[in-house]
């Protein structure tokens, strides 16, 4: 496979975490998961606090003790996530994928969408067969809720309409969190997503690795209410991880 150009800024692979086997983060598929380090975000309700503010912190795993643990999953997993913190940040990525689809996986990259070119490179290339891609907020409070204020929504605008042109099989995802999000904010979203094939909302959880705390989630009641206000654009909404 083709190796993307490496952009400055970026950096070679670093593995955070190994998840060796999971049946959430890929959808229809027995899969593993690798997280990744760094974040060009900073999603005060983002779970993954540690990853995101101090990767250099955090253990790191062996390479080739991960690409051991594929080859011998090999014929029972049928696929490798790649998640984190942000993996479009890496410059490795592309060799790293490529790695992973000589095994036989398939590929599904977690993204916030900010690194469009990546994305399209990576689909255009062979490496990825499924994006799950965050949507924050709506277009107007996008900065609220990736932690950057007056935020510039071109770049994952771009994202979104690249995924929305069906190149890749893919999903939206945003978590919901009460003081955050609005019935104006979903509405929003609903028509900037409108056509979309999956929207999945995900009502915040609290933890101890949140940037921010003090957040809460919204009510069952709201989740439905947002849900049905959703179904006139996107029609394939659903919640995920409600209790």
């Amino acid at each position: 496979m083709p190796l993307l150009k490496v952009q400055k800024g970026y950096k070679l692979m670093e593995i955070h975490g190994f998840v060796k086997t999971t049946l959430l983060d890929y959808p229809g598929h027995l899969a593993a998961t690798i997280f990744t380090g760094g974040c060009n975000f900073r999603c005060p309700f983002c779970h993954n606090a540690s990853l995101v503010l101090s990767p250099a912190a955090q253990p790191v795993f062996d390479e080739a003790e991960v690409f051991n643990t594929l080859r011998k999953r090999t014929g029972i997993l049928e696929g490798v996530c790649i998640t984190g913190g942000e993996p479009t940040l890496y410059s490795g990525l592309a060799e790293f994928i490529g790695r992973i689809k000589d095994l036989g996986y398939l590929v599904k990259l977690d993204t916030n969408g900010n690194n469009p070119h990546i994305i399209k490179e990576l689909v255009k290339n062979g490496y990825l067969d499924y994006v799950a891609m965050d949507i924050k907020n709506s277009r107007v409070n996008y900065g609220l809720s990736n932690g950057l204020s007056d935020f510039d929504t071109r770049r994952v605008e771009e994202s979104v309409s690249f995924l929305l042109s069906g190149t890749v099989e893919y999903e939206f995802r945003t978590t919901v969190v009460r003081e955050h999000h609005t019935r104006e904010d979903m509405l929003e979203i609903g028509k900037w997503l409108e056509g979309a094939s999956a929207y999945f909302l995900q009502p915040y959880k609290d933890s101890e690795d949140v940037i921010l705390s003090g957040l809460t989630a919204p009510s069952k009641t709201d989740m439905s209410s947002y849900k049905d206000l959703l179904k006139p654009y996107i029609q394939n909404v659903q919640i995920r991880g409600m209790d």
